[in-house]
């Protein structure tokens, strides 16, 4: 877990920030009482539901380049270290989670809990709050598996396309040394 947080320090922290600016700004809109968190949740069902939609569209699409990408990786005339693969395998890992939880947080709002007459108004204030909550935490989770990918696919174009010397390459001569 220590060399994840330490390898991927960048799309983490750009993930965090996102779900941090996110979430300060729905802050500032203030304490909600259950009747207006009510008519907020229905006003925002319709993006919160494009957001999850996109989310889960965009990490299937990335879990199926991923495939494409190892398939690059192991054509190369350059024999990539492991290292390179453990970079595939945390952003598959990242990519998952964030599927999940995209379609779980879809699948919630499916529920028509607006038109339900049997849940306390008091409610309303509190699932409101929690889907600001993870819909900021997803966002911030997309950000940083675009991120993680980012950096995966130039060091790919750095050695095989430009055929650079790269820290991924794995040198047989210097192994032997």
């Amino acid at each position: 877990m220590k060399d994840f947080l330490n390898k991927n320090k960048r799309p983490l922290f750009g993930g965090l920030i996102a779900t941090l600016f996110i979430g300060i700004g729905v802050f500032f809109l203030g304490n909600l009482s259950g009747y207006e968190a009510k008519k907020l949740i229905s006003t925002s069902l319709s993006g919160i539901n494009m957001l999850c939609n996109t989310i889960v569209l965009a990490s299937a699409t990335i879990l199926a380049l991923l495939l494409t990408l190892l398939g690059i990786s192991t054509g190369t005339k350059s024999k990539l270290k492991n290292a390179h693969y453990k970079q595939v395998l945390s952003i598959a890992k990242f990519d998952t989670i964030l599927f999940v939880g995209a379609l779980l947080l879809f699948q919630l709002f499916n529920i028509p809990i607006t038109e339900a007459d049997n849940v306390p108004t008091a409610w309303y204030d509190i699932i409101y709050w929690t889907t600001l909550f993870f819909s900021s935490v997803l966002s911030g989770m997309m950000i940083t598996v675009i991120l993680m990918l980012y950096t995966t696919v130039t060091n790919i174009i750095n050695i095989v396309g430009l055929g650079k010397d790269h820290y991924l390459i794995n040198d047989e001569k210097k192994d032997k040394d």
